[in-house]
């Protein structure tokens, strides 16, 4: 092969790369995270990873770890108690008509979370969450997260009627073409419901899944997004039976439901071993 062969040779792949991680000739260049790339989820708080890890899920309001792939999670479709902004007593302060309310008029709240939800229920109020939510969409460009995790797609279960499934697609349709914008890779976050739709309608690059193998739902994940999903198994069985299955292929790791810090009594965090 000639130098001139081998430059066009070069320049292909590298066009072929570029396009498999941005999506469309108008955006940005952005990166998925490595398919079967060791998760480390700390939503309870951010510690030292160990240093196999490869991938970190972390509160918008952390800081990233500068030698990983980090993630940056965000509840897109309820209110989260512990922030000044994006709590409930913020949103009832600031965008009281943006909440499901019950027929008494009372928030409707998510009742294990004890988190209030967002209504999604018109194009106008979708708008209007989005615009807020651009913002920490930007926050996490700027903090250097490479990934953004939109959690709560299965907020219309809890919203009583106020909204339904497809109100959530319209909605993070149009919230991960914003994050695309900021070259920001986008997660499905549970939601298996979904199927294939949330990779080819909504656009999402790659999913997080909680519980998939107990509750029967990892071949949704798999058809839709391939090996490009990230389990978080709760339960001893569900963790040994996932290993055993897609352990290798697929990133499988065991957490605290709490998923609290390193060093907290309940912290739990395991990986497959080797040689499955």
């Amino acid at each position: 092969m000639d130098l001139s062969t081998l430059m066009k040779s070069v320049a292909a792949v590298a066009v072929l790369l570029v396009a498999a991680c941005s999506g469309g000739p108008d955006l940005p260049p952005r990166e998925k995270p490595p398919a079967g790339g060791q998760l480390d989820y700390q939503l309870g708080g951010a510690y030292q990873p160990d240093v196999p890890v490869k991938i970190v899920v972390r509160d918008r309001s952390k800081i990233v770890d500068g030698r990983r792939y980090n993630i940056c999670y965000l509840n897109a479709l309820q209110t989260q108690p512990d922030k000044a902004q994006g709590g409930l007593d913020w949103w009832r302060a600031h965008h009281d008509d943006l909440l499901v309310k019950k027929a008494d008029g009372q928030v409707a709240i998510d009742p294990e979370w004890e988190e209030g939800i967002l209504d999604i229920s018109t194009g106008e109020k979708r708008a209007r969450i989005l615009e807020i939510q651009k913002q920490w969409i930007k926050d996490c460009k700027t903090s250097m997260f490479k990934g953004v995790e939109p959690d709560n797609l299965d907020s219309y279960t809890r919203a009583g009627g106020a909204f339904d499934l497809n109100a959530t697609k319209e909605f993070m349709k149009a919230f991960v073409r914003y994050a695309h914008e900021q070259g920001l890779a986008v997660a499905q976050k549970n939601a298996a419901e979904l199927g294939t739709a949330g990779k080819r309608e909504i656009g999402f690059d790659f999913a997080i899944t909680e519980d998939c193998e107990a509750q029967d739902e990892c071949g949704s994940y798999a058809e839709a997004f391939g090996n490009d999903f990230f389990q978080i198994e709760y339960t001893d069985d569900g963790f040994r039976k996932s290993c055993a299955d897609r352990g290798g292929r697929v990133s499988v790791i065991r957490r605290d439901r709490n998923v609290v810090p390193y060093g907290h009594e309940d912290y739990v965090y395991e990986v497959c071993p080797p040689n499955v």
